[in-house]
């Protein structure tokens, strides 16, 4: 319990809270869910915990004769501030700020403390080594919402999570945490495409969530749901009463980070080279790190609150129907016909994709 007593004060040293421990176990019920899923579809082409769920659900191929699971959350709650008058897209909570660098360091500074005892221990944090949210379900720091995040009595579901699996035998949590949603079906009736399948299951082929991060088309038949969201979407959190209930200032458990704003303005993003696109949101996921699938979502928001007699969405419209890369055009096709700038659009077009485009009636 010393060594525990330890790895408490680090954490919150770190800004970490709650933390709590699992036994190292192979994850059965997420194996199965995993397996389950992808076989059903539900995951899409999301790789993630889903490319290898033998691996993500097994602890010991991380830390051979690993004994427990060190998990540890973040809270990410903040305040969201006013929205301007610009035409702005909107960035999920989480990523105002770079949550998991501080995380990181809190659960590499543990690691550190039971090394420095003999111990084996390895940190991890957003990869794909283990499912952190069934340690933490497993270690008694929450329950599992029907939006499928895992809620923390009281505290809600603005955290990020991170684990160290390590083979030092540590006190565990003596009983998981019974359900806290009971007939709340908020969540489900709240998520803008309907993504939420059944309490708990998420199809990955309508979250907003994984669409702005995954190549290609952007669905044609999601285009004016995303709304203004250009990364991420926290439908799902808003609309729970434990979230509701929640004070927007910032944990004292998770001291300030740096900020980024949660706005980004669209013309100004549309306008941006590659290197200022991963300067300003290089911490975003981006597939390949390339900038085209943030400027894709760009030109779909645009579309949704973009004014088509405004001069400058007008120059932009232009500018992205005469690009080179066949993606953007495609996008600024629907943007400008939604815009009702008809006149922009050209007659034809050599990309299959592009041409689609053009033949909507």
């Amino acid at each position: 319990m010393t060594l525990l007593d330890d790895v408490r004060r680090i954490a919150a040293d770190h800004g970490l809270d709650p933390v709590g421990v699992a036994p190292a176990e192979i994850l059965d019920r997420a194996r199965r869910e995993l397996f389950a899923r992808k076989a059903a579809g539900l995951a899409d082409s999301m790789q993630f915990t889903y490319k290898n769920p033998e691996r993500s659900t097994d602890p010991f191929v991380a830390v051979r004769g690993a004994q427990s699971v060190i998990v540890a959350a973040r809270s990410y709650q903040r305040a969201e501030s006013e929205r301007p008058e610009l035409a702005v897209a909107r960035v999920a909570r989480y990523a105002w700020s770079d949550h998991y660098a501080p995380l990181r360091e809190g659960l590499w500074a543990i690691a550190h403390r039971l090394r420095a005892e003999g111990y084996r221990a390895v940190a991890y944090a957003d990869d794909n080594t283990v499912v952190d949210r069934e340690v933490a379900y497993r270690a008694g720091i929450g329950w599992f919402g029907k939006n499928a995040n895992l809620l923390v009595p009281g505290r809600g579901s603005w955290f990020v999570l991170g684990c160290v699996i390590t083979d030092a035998v540590l006190p565990t949590a003596p009983a998981v945490v019974d359900d806290g949603c009971g007939g709340c079906r908020r969540c489900l009736d709240g998520c803008p495409t309907g993504a939420i399948v059944a309490p708990g299951v998420i199809d990955a082929r309508r979250c907003l969530a994984w669409l702005v991060q995954k190549p290609g088309i952007f669905p044609a038949e999601y285009r004016e749901a995303l709304g203004d969201r250009i990364y991420g979407c926290d439908d799902c959190q808003d609309v729970c009463p434990v979230n509701r209930r929640m004070d927007p200032a910032p944990s004292p458990a998770a001291p300030m980070v740096e900020e980024v704003s949660a706005w980004v303005p669209v013309l100004e993003l549309l306008a941006l080279d590659d290197a200022s696109i991963l300067e300003r949101h290089g911490r975003w996921y981006l597939h390949d790190r390339d900038p085209r699938w943030v400027r894709r979502n760009a030109l779909v928001i645009l579309g949704n609150i973009g004014i088509g007699t405004d001069p400058d969405v007008g120059e932009t419209l232009v500018r992205y129907l005469r690009s080179p890369d066949p993606v953007l055009r495609a996008h600024a096709v629907w943007a400008a016909r939604t815009l009702g700038r008809h006149d922009l659009l050209p007659n034809t077009d050599p990309d299959p994709s592009v041409l689609a485009e053009l033949l909507v009636q």
